[in-house]
């Protein structure tokens, strides 16, 4: 017998206990969507109805919360990831060079490169809308600014969820949180300003661009290094370029230490993707403990 849909929702938790935070998310805000638009619907069908009685009906029609656990889980379990991880090589060699093999060195290599250009967007758009709700609140515009300007923030950080999944193969929300409809400005305001997530949310995007440029100039320099080395022995075996000139008489490096070098600079390339993999790894734990609410 659950008297409200809080109640429900704490028991859809339990059941869920031990799945991905990020499907417990998701399975609470469809149920709390659902239960409370059929409430809101029910009430103003019938101004006087019995609340309880009309929720037990309601549950009856989605589910118990053992009923709806179970069906998350086994979506949860049918449902491919995104980025599948490989099998793990057993050998020494296979662990070291399998990283070029691996979708996730990519996809991390990627989110690194575009998330300069995120963390910009988001940086830009959460301090001038902060800026923006703070000074503006003494009129009566800057009410309803403040709240899409909050709602915009919880909007990014879902749709920067996704990059994260899809990129970085680490599960993420898939739902929008439920807001409560019919509200007034003041109460709704309230809702998001006292709403952890919001803020977790916030502190996110505004943390995007100081690591975008990290990531970025971190790989770009490795990156572009490895390559740079690498192509050494072909320019000058190729098309005898010199290795370095100085006062325009050109060096050359001798035929022994080509091979060297070549193999250094793969070497190097291969621990940039290890780099960058990790990186991604931990970006991923990151993402969610800031944006997966609790």
């Amino acid at each position: 017998m659950f008297n409200t849909v809080e109640e429900y929702l704490d028991a859809l938790k339990d059941e869920m206990k031990g799945s991905d935070s990020a499907l417990v998310q998701d399975a609470q805000a469809d149920a709390r969507e659902h239960l409370s638009t059929a409430m809101s619907v029910a009430r103003e069908a019938n101004p006087d109805l019995d609340e309880t009685v009309t929720l037990q009906k309601l549950i009856e029609e989605y589910g118990t919360p053992e009923e709806t656990a179970s069906a998350y889980k086994e979506v949860e379990r049918r449902t491919s990831p995104v980025i599948k991880q490989p099998v793990k090589p057993r050998s020494f060699l296979g662990q070291v060079f399998g990283v070029y093999a691996d979708p996730r060195t990519w996809g991390s290599l990627l989110f690194m490169f575009i998330t300069l250009i995120t963390g910009i967007i988001y940086f830009t758009w959460a301090v001038t809308g902060l800026s923006l709700s703070i000074s503006l609140s003494i009129f009566i515009f800057g009410l309803p600014l403040a709240i899409l300007f909050l709602l915009s923030v919880q909007g990014l950080a879902l749709l920067e969820g996704r990059l994260v999944e899809a990129l970085l193969g680490v599960r993420m929300p898939r739902r929008p949180l439920f807001t409560q409809r019919g509200l007034k400005l003041l109460d709704r305001l309230k809702a998001l300003v006292t709403d952890k997530h919001t803020w977790l949310s916030l502190l996110y995007l505004i943390l995007q661009m100081p690591l975008g440029v990290l990531y970025f100039s971190l790989m770009t320099t490795l990156f572009f290094f490895s390559i740079g080395v690498m192509i050494i022995p072909v320019a000058q075996w190729v098309f005898d370029f010199p290795t370095y000139q100085i006062d325009s008489v050109g060096y050359y490096l001798p035929v022994w230490t080509l091979l060297l070098i070549q193999l250094g600079g793969f070497l190097t390339l291969t621990l940039t993707m290890h780099l960058a993999r990790a990186v991604g790894w931990l970006h991923g734990r990151y993402a969610k403990a800031l944006l997966v609410k609790e």
